[in-house]
């Protein structure tokens, strides 16, 4: 059953937000059913079982996974032969309800600068949006230029300019920044608006013992007797969130799509639900292959999304615009899909986390398909083991993984631990990824997914994808994060099938 932990309010909401716990289906008191020790008996060792945990971080909405058919849903216009449909599964997760907007970015921003401005003023400089993306020689976009992202007139208006390196540090920032939260709330640690440089708080540091802080009212209780009495959270107490990461393109389709509202027959508290879709989906808000509502109503005959109709036609004619926006719009705008979702087809486009390649995925997994993995780990000091001191930026420091650190069965199937372009034929011809002399493509390239407020609606169609270089900004791409849900894939259940009495 879901219980509220404590409240939180965040600027990047404008209100409260309600953190949530999931009870575990374990029981905290009793003993080990292994060895028959108690647990949180600091005269048995004190080894602890918490039975709670924290679903999901603020802004988001549960997505449910499962399986669905990824690809083109329209006709191959670009002849690109890039997305051949396909049955893939998703694991359930959480999504950003809405894109980023400027005010949430423009939080980011303020809170790089005081902690890095002084010292390290590049940093700060590397995370702004490129305003300058809105400029075009035959276009008067200075307004835009200037504005924008300044200006409290579009503050929840989605950010744009931003790339997709960029939009990753964000992600790991926001991570952080709720954790934070969450360790003030429980009274682990005092607010600290003075972090600088190395002492600036990060999950990882925390947990890895490398950020002190002030000490709160309510410290962690160590019930090891051999310990110091108090202790810091980690993992295992359930307190922290699951990082905030980009969507993988199967993800963001899957979301996008909201196919919950083509099953006939969904789970209720009645019922166990049917394991049927019926009826592929072309956009995102329905059945209808329109793009208009089309309900008697006041609504009827207005767009449902932020898209360009025409050439020349970017809304429509005084008096009676059809999309009431001639660029990005409010990031609550428009009609949101089954899930919740505002805005996955036009306003803007969308990074995700995959790396980009032309040939049909057909080596790519049909379980959480991605392609783009890159393996590190921690840089660790050789005599004893122990974790290298963070830098001088109050990050711990990591280097790639090591071949001969993965298993036997890894080593078999991987080359190195950079699989951006994992079985994608460049072995097989030097020539096939040619970049700059034969193709635009490299393992820098990066998906991006949905029409923008300057597309036309072949583009609306989660089925369609895009790509730009990592580094490339443009004032037509957005993001969004996502968070993985932890354990079981159903909200408020266990995970599996029961026929009796559930295992303690």
């Amino acid at each position: 059953m879901k219980k509220t932990l404590f409240g939180m309010s965040m600027l990047v909401l404008g209100a409260a937000t309600l953190l949530s716990s999931c009870s575990s289906n374990r029981k905290a008191g009793g003993g080990s059913s292994k060895t028959g020790w108690s647990y949180g008996d600091s005269k048995l060792g004190g080894f602890e079982n918490p039975t709670n945990y924290i679903s999901n971080g603020p802004g988001t909405v549960f997505i449910e996974g499962g399986r669905f058919t990824m690809g083109q849903t329209e006709e191959d216009l670009t002849m690109d032969r890039n997305n051949i449909p396909r049955t893939v599964s998703v694991s359930s997760f959480y999504m950003d309800q809405t894109e980023v907007a400027n005010i949430h970015y423009r939080e980011y921003i303020h809170w790089m600068t005081r902690a890095y401005v002084n010292d390290y003023p590049l940093l700060v400089a590397q995370a702004l949006p490129d305003t300058a993306s809105w400029r075009e020689a035959m276009s008067y976009n200075e307004p835009l230029v200037n504005y924008y992202f300044r200006h409290n007139s579009y503050s929840y208006y989605p950010v744009v300019g931003v790339n997709w390196n960029q939009a990753r540090e964000y992600c790991k920032w926001r991570t952080d920044r709720v954790n934070e939260k969450i360790l003030i709330e429980l009274g682990a640690l005092k607010k600290n608006p003075n972090q600088t440089n190395e002492d600036v708080f990060t999950t990882d540091t925390y947990i890895n013992g490398q950020y002190q802080g002030t000490v709160g009212k309510n410290p962690r209780k160590d019930l090891n007797p051999s310990g110091s009495g108090t202790r810091t959270y980690n993992y295992s107490d359930g307190v922290f969130i699951a990082e905030y990461r980009l969507p993988t393109e199967a993800e963001w389709e899957y979301a996008a799509l909201g196919l919950i509202e083509n099953n006939p027959e969904p789970r209720t508290k009645r019922r166990r639900g049917e394991e049927v879709i019926t009826n592929r989906k072309v956009f995102p808000w329905g059945d209808a292959y329109t793009t208009r509502s089309g309900f008697r109503n006041q609504y009827q005959g207005q767009f449902l999304g932020n898209f360009k109709r025409g050439k020349g036609d970017q809304m429509g004619v005084a008096g009676g615009l059809n999309d009431n926006a001639d660029i990005p719009a409010d990031i609550y705008s428009y009609k949101p899909n089954a899930y919740g979702l505002y805005n996955m087809a036009g306003n803007v486009s969308e990074w995700v986390l995959d790396t980009y390649r032309p040939t049909s995925p057909q080596d790519v997994n049909d379980f959480r398909p991605f392609r783009g993995n890159t393996y590190d780990t921690y840089k660790r000091i050789a005599e004893d083991n122990s974790l290298e001191d963070k830098d001088s930026l109050g990050h711990l420091t990591t280097r790639p993984l090591d071949i001969s650190e993965l298993s036997i069965a890894e080593r078999n199937s991987y080359r190195n631990t950079d699989l951006r372009n994992f079985k994608d034929g460049d072995t097989i011809s030097q020539y096939t990824y040619d970049y700059g002399k034969t193709t635009l493509v490299n393992d820098d390239a990066r998906v991006y997914k949905g029409a923008s407020w300057a597309d036309r609606a072949y583009w609306l169609s989660p089925g369609t994808r895009r790509y730009a270089q990592a580094n490339h900004a443009s004032p037509k791409i957005g993001f969004r994060c996502v968070q993985d849900k932890l354990g079981p894939p159903v909200s408020n259940a266990s995970r599996g099938n029961y026929f009796g009495k559930k295992n303690k």
